[in-house]
């Protein structure tokens, strides 16, 4: 822009000024200015002048360019600014100013004021109870919240730390986790207190955890009292539909004061706080005005306003309002009368709340129009949080009814663009006034409204039918971006009479507004209209099924956000797979931080819905089974925790360590009541306590270890009695048996005690008579028989008494453990792999089912079902079996524990979790439809001994129970088709699809061939030498050799066409290894060649016509898995190691070596190559799926599959693969024509490197290497040493 003269000429003097001043401008800020060279002419400002429109074009790309620069440099400095606390700063601004303007006009209430500051300092020396103050909508509750903050120090009579929130008014203030984290970060800053860790961040459990603490460090201080003032609890997200408010302190430390606002009535936070703070001394009411004292608020609102009303208006106000003592009443009052004026003569003001508000919006449409007032205010109240000024043009510049009624009378000023007016907006926002709250969400101010009544009136008013629908279907457009990007929209304006096609220049909604700045605002609102506008489909796919949403919403918000946004949605959307991202999403919760240490406690309060773990370090979470939360994380023991036992009604539990104390905790506060020392030493081999016992009705706990028992009064944790025991002959059991008022112990040599449970005093002892020569291994009681179920170390289960004991059972095996139905009516006992069911009768005990309940591995543990009719049982295998009673030990399904030995398991209900010392996360099930069927039901297998045949219409594997017998198991249908007896455990299972044929290795060393499509003529191959159990066996690839391997010998048969069925002839060769390791793999080729391993890794080329071995370089492990290509000219093999080698048969060398290191490694379960042999397809014990070039060795592709697969089969285009959790995987796989393709196959792998060696190259590099003379060689050594890997794939 120029200065010119009158005459059109420039004026130099302007000109000189100006360019002075933008030297002086590019000094103090260089880069900031940029120069634009222009030809000067008389018609340079002619908009036809080509010189002066490319000048305009130029300033406009570059002014975009520039405000696009500096918008994303001012948010990276906010970011930079949010680390150094300044979102703290606002925060903490923005409640003073609210606070400020409330207490400006407050008047009244000194005698409550008064009586609370005495109350305060009642409390401030002594633990107290947290305040309620409570009342009625717009009754003055926020008013005196302010106040009180403002006078708090001459309240307590000296110096104070107040901290005050007004809940809602902000983004921070509107959660939970926002608010705790702002408040502990003050606390800190006014203390001079270490700030919280970003570990601590990361979770909210963690959070609340240092929110307690940090209460008793300050009031440890000693130093200025802390006062939390938290107005609104109605307002808090968390606190309105929560059964607990599991991060409010039930009690207060001395010198820690926290006062609550809520309102009464039926929003139920009332409720909810009384639930919770039981002393009713806590609740303050707050009632209306006295009339001199509303008068007197209505006489300073008036002088703030600087406004007066005449004698006939002041008459008129206060006829309207007789004995209004409500402020939020008088305060709509005075918004009316101060607009009245004086010459006119206003209608009589309306006398409750509701009808005032009904009043407001009478006026404002009369104002500005009933469509417009109904759709803005329809808008923001039906927004999340609020919309910003810019969003709130935005969507009116989209609401084609808004538009159409304002262009009524007159056209659009552009044909090109249509937008609504914005000066219309100022006059409906001037008018609305006091009425809208101003919010600091996400680094905007966005528009709310302030009054609770008036959003209850708008509700009522604009929102009701259809029309709630219609305003969320237009912000969903809105943020969804459906009509930005010059996207344009037909209308049909008044005027016009014809439909026309306009942009409404609304802003572009992205995910992400640059690499590190996600839209937030999109982020939050999206879901959220798209629910309410009822476009179901439409939140599937873009929102809750969007991976690109997902991980935006996730790495901006985190885990808890994202599953904010599925718990909002998922009760209204019936879809399989919403709930299956929501369940993955929950299990990847970061919920509680167990420290990497196992669990070695657990226990239900079923009555309120608790679950209470403990750790090995000592740390105790209470979950909280409803809400799928951590409520309360109880730190104090040091040690182990060994017993958790919880009563009065799931409210109060106890807890025993190896740090030698007692804990007893309030569950719903998650405050300890006291710690009891139970004596000992820090001596590691002094035993420890191993058993709680918890009498309700004497209000006594006994604890109990090898040479203690002890009893202590649960009320004053004073000790009732003390037992010292024997230590040469320790106590191996102890019962307290109610009925008989008595304790019962069992001792190493079988000595049974009697004590009374009152004194502690002994009355009898005698040696068991049913048992010799055995070590109790674990006990239960049984109460209402009043006896213990003792188990022994070679088998036998005893029934003690206080008259004796008699032998109920003689067991095969050790019993590992004993456990009884809550009923008592059932009784289990565990020994080897097999759990035994007794029922209760007249005399005990007798045998429930024939058959025991079998598991692959040892088992651990068991729990019966709440209604005796399922029993759960854990193994050493990590995998636990649920099993039907009441169909006599059916197995209903099998479940996978958390990857280490399943030790504990404990049942609430219908829900059962799992958990091992080995680990330190839990599972929860429901098994309130495990006898339901479910389509499809997996195959019940784990022994990895699985087939397939018809392209994985049926399953092979060995019946569960029952491994003489094979079951055939129909995919389609879900269940058992049919079994086939073998008369021998089942040791290998192939299927040549080709012939029909399923072959069976058994353990007697006989293979069962068995047709797949007749049940009659079964074919027996004999042993070469008797009872020689069968390691594995294999088929070639055109299906006419067969090879069976036992530990040092193996058979080559031929298998030709017949009529009916194939015919086996054979064996045509046998050989010998000759070797002490037995044979592991075997894969057969149809010229008699054979590849074979043995245990030590160990790997040989057979020829069976030359009978010549020929040694390949070993693996470095045990191999797994050997296969043979379709073509027979190379072979895979793979080690537990995780060494893949590819070998050419011809050459018998090996061309590629694939490895990997990983923090989940566990090496190769399975291998095949592709039907055109052009890839390898590869199943790993990490639960992995990897695909392999032949070509190159190039790692084309990881797939995590979340189940170890049995072993896979080709197909023309892809693979099948059955899986250890009884599914079978139908992949295909296309790889690209180029792989110059950006994208990393492993990057969702993280702590793991993958590395291909190539034979070729190596041999290269050595030859190259030759030529040069020894320190070239030397050097090139080196070179050659860091080639080896012709890839590395570096997982980030």
């Amino acid at each position: 822009m120029v200065d010119r003269l009158a005459d059109g000429c420039l004026d130099t003097d302007a000109q000189n000024l100006l360019s002075s001043l933008k030297g002086h401008i590019t000094d103090m800020h260089p880069g900031v200015l940029k120069t634009h060279h222009l030809l000067w002419s008389h018609d340079l400002v002619n908009p036809k002048n080509k010189t002066h429109a490319r000048y305009l074009k130029e300033l406009g790309e570059q002014f975009v360019v520039r405000a696009n620069h500096q918008v994303l440099t001012r948010l990276r400095e906010l970011d930079t600014a949010g680390q150094e606390l300044s979102w703290l700063y606002q925060e903490i601004r923005h409640h003073i100013w609210q606070s400020s303007e409330v207490t400006q006009t407050f008047c009244g209430r000194q005698e409550l004021l008064a009586r609370l500051g005495q109350q305060l300092r009642h409390d401030d020396s002594k633990q107290h109870t947290p305040l309620v103050l409570f009342g009625p909508p717009g009754i003055g509750k926020t008013a005196l919240m302010c106040k009180l903050a403002d006078q708090m120090p001459r309240l307590l009579g000296h110096k104070t730390v107040t901290i005050l929130r007004l809940l809602g008014t902000s983004q921070m203030s509107s959660d939970a986790r926002g608010l705790l984290k702002s408040i502990c970060f003050q606390v800190c800053l006014a203390y001079g207190l270490p700030l919280p860790p970003a570990q601590v961040l990361h979770a909210h459990t963690r959070v609340v955890q240092f929110f307690h603490t940090l209460l008793h460090t300050v009031s440890c201080r000693n130093f200025e009292s802390l006062v939390l003032l938290l107005d609104a609890m109605d307002d808090l997200d968390s606190v309105r539909h929560a059964r607990r408010v599991p991060w409010l302190p039930l009690n207060c430390p001395p010198r820690v004061h926290l006062i609550l606002s809520a309102c009464s009535g039926a929003l139920g936070v009332l409720d909810t706080l009384q639930r919770v703070l039981l002393d009713p001394e806590a609740y303050w009411e707050v009632k209306p005005f006295s009339g001199n004292q509303g008068q007197e608020m209505i006489q300073l609102l008036l002088a703030a306003a600087r406004r007066t009303l005449s004698p006939v208006h002041t008459d008129l106000l206060w006829a309207s309002l007789p004995e209004c003592g409500n402020p939020g009443r008088l305060r709509l009052a005075f918004e009316e009368a101060r607009k009245w004026a004086s010459f006119t003569v206003p209608v009589p003001l309306a006398t409750t709340t509701e009808e005032a508000t009904h009043q407001l919006c009478t006026r404002l449409e009369q104002t500005h129009g009933q469509l417009l007032v109904a759709h803005v205010l329809g808008y923001i109240v039906s927004s999340r949080h609020g919309l910003s000024e810019a969003e709130l043009k935005d969507v009116l510049s989209l609401d084609d009814e808004v538009l159409q009624d304002v262009y009524r009378d007159w056209t659009p000023p552009s044909k090109e663009l249509l937008r609504f007016p914005p000066l219309l907006w100022v006059r409906l926002r001037r008018d609305l006034g006091y009425y809208l709250a101003r919010r600091p969400v996400d680094g905007f101010t966005l528009l709310a409204i302030a009054h609770r009544q008036l959003v209850e009136v708008v509700r009522e008013r604009y929102l009701s039918g259809s029309e709630r629908a219609k305003r969320h279907g237009i912000l969903a457009d809105f943020f969804s971006g459906t009509w930005s990007q010059s996207t344009k929209k037909l209308i049909t304006l008044p005027l016009v009479g014809k439909p026309l096609n306009l942009d409404r220049k609304v802003a572009p909604q992205p995910l992400w507004f640059s690499d590190t700045v996600a839209n937030l605002r999109k982020l939050k609102e999206l879901p959220y209209h798209l629910l309410h506008s009822g476009r179901l489909e439409e939140l599937k796919q873009e929102v809750l099924g969007s991976m690109s949403w997902i991980s935006c919403r996730g790495i901006s918000g985190g885990i808890e956000d994202l599953l904010d946004d599925f718990d909002l949605c998922a009760p209204h959307l019936d879809s399989p797979e919403v709930g299956l991202v929501r369940e993955a999403l929950q299990l990847c919760r970061p919920a509680v931080e167990l420290r990497g240490m196992g669990i070695t406690a657990m226990a239900w309060g079923v009555e309120e819905k608790l679950l209470v773990i403990g750790t090995q370090d000592g740390i105790m979470a209470v979950w909280d089974m409803e809400e799928h939360h951590v409520i309360h994380m109880l730190t104090g023991h040091t040690g182990e925790v060994r017993c958790v036992k919880i009563f009065a009604k799931g409210t109060l539990a106890i807890s025993a360590s190896k740090d030698y104390t007692l804990r007893l905790w309030n569950l719903l506060s998650g405050q300890e009541k006291f710690t009891i020392w139970d004596g000992g030493s820090k001596n590691p081999t002094e035993p420890q306590i191993w058993n709680l016992h918890v009498d309700e009705a004497h209000k006594v706990v006994y604890s109990a270890s090898g040479s203690k028992i002890n009893a202590w009064n649960l009320e004053t944790a004073e000790p009732v009695f003390h037992i010292l025991g024997d230590a040469s002959d320790p106590w191996m059991c102890m019962a307290v048996l109610a009925s008989q008022a008595m304790l019962l112990t069992v001792s190493r040599d079988g000595v049974v005690s009697l004590w009374s449970s009152a004194t502690g005093k002994l009355q009898g002892k005698q040696h068991m008579s049913s048992i010799k020569e055995e070590t109790p291994t674990c006990a239960v009681s049984v109460q209402k028989q009043g006896k213990l179920v003792t188990g022994f170390s070679n088998g036998s289960i005893s029934l003690v008494s206080s008259k004796g004991d008699r032998l109920l059972e003689k067991l095969p095996d050790a019993v590992r453990f004993l456990v009884v139905s809550e009923d008592e009516s059932l009784l289990a006992a565990g020994f080897g792999r097999s759990v035994r069911i007794f029922l209760a009768d007249s005399r005990g005990f007798r045998r429930f089912m024939a058959t025991d309940l079998e598991h692959e591995d040892m088992v651990e543990t068991a729990v019966f079902g709440t209604e005796n009719n399922l029993i759960i049982t854990g193994s050493l295998d990590a995998l636990i079996q649920v099993w039907s009673l009441s169909k006599q030990g059916t197995l209903l399904d099998i479940l996978e524990g958390v990857g280490a030995p399943v030790s504990l398991l404990a049942c609430g209900g219908t829900l059962v979790a799992s958990a091992s010392p080995q680990s330190s996360s839990f599972k929860v099930w429901d098994l309130s439809d495990a006898h339901r069927s479910r389509a499809p039901a997996p195959f019940l297998d784990r022994t990895g001994l699985t087939a397939v045949s018809h392209n994985g219409s049926y399953v092979y594997f060995p019946k569960i129970g029952d491994k003489n017998k094979v079951t055939i198991w129909d995919l389609a249908e879900g269940e058992e088709q049919d079994s086939l007896d073998t008369s021998s455990e089942v040791r290998c299972l192939e299927v040549a699809e080709q012939h029909k044929l399923l072959f069976t290795g058994l353990v007697s060393g006989v293979v069962l061939v068995f047709p797949l499509n007749s049940r009659q003529d079964v074919i027996c191959i004999p042993p070469p030498e008797a009872r020689k159990a069968i390691n594995c066996m294999s088929l070639s690839k055109c299906e006419d050799r067969l090879a069976i391997a036992y530990d040092n010998i193996v058979l080559v048969l031929d298998i030709t066409p017949g009529d009916p069925c194939p015919v086996i002839d054979g064996p045509r060769y046998t050989f010998y290894t000759q070797l002490p390791e037995t044979l592991s793999s075997v894969a057969i080729l149809t010229d008699y060649r054979m590849v074979y391993s043995v245990t030590n890794g160990d790997l040989f080329l057979y020829e069976c016509a030359n009978s010549k071995a020929f040694p390949l370089e070993a693996h470095r492990s045990r191999v797994a898995c050997v296969e043979v290509s379709h073509k027979e000219q190379l072979v895979v093999s793979g080690s537990e190691d995780a060494l893949l080698c590819l070998w050419d048969l011809q050459t018998r060398k090996w061309k590629f070596e694939m490895s990997y290191t990983s923090s989940y490694c566990r090496g190769v379960q399975c291998a095949c190559f592709s039907k055109d042999d052009k890839y390898v397809y590869v199943g790993l014990k990490d639960r992995s799926i990897l695909v392999w070039s032949v070509l190159d060795g190039t790692l084309l592709t990881v797939q995590f599959v979340h189940a170890v697969v049995n072993r896979i089969i080709p197909t023309t285009s892809g693979f099948i693969a059955p899986t250890r959790h009884g599914y079978l995987i139908r992949e295909r796989f296309q790889c690209l024509s180029a792989r110059a393709s950006p994208q990393d196959p492993l990057k969702n792998f993280k702590k793991a490197v993958w590395m291909v060696k190539s034979r070729q190259r190596e041999e290269l590099v050595a030859a190259a290497g030759a030529s040069q003379d020894l320190e070239s060689e030397s050097a090139q050594g080196n070179e050659s040493k860091s080639n080896k890997c012709s890839q590395v794939c570096l997982i980030v």
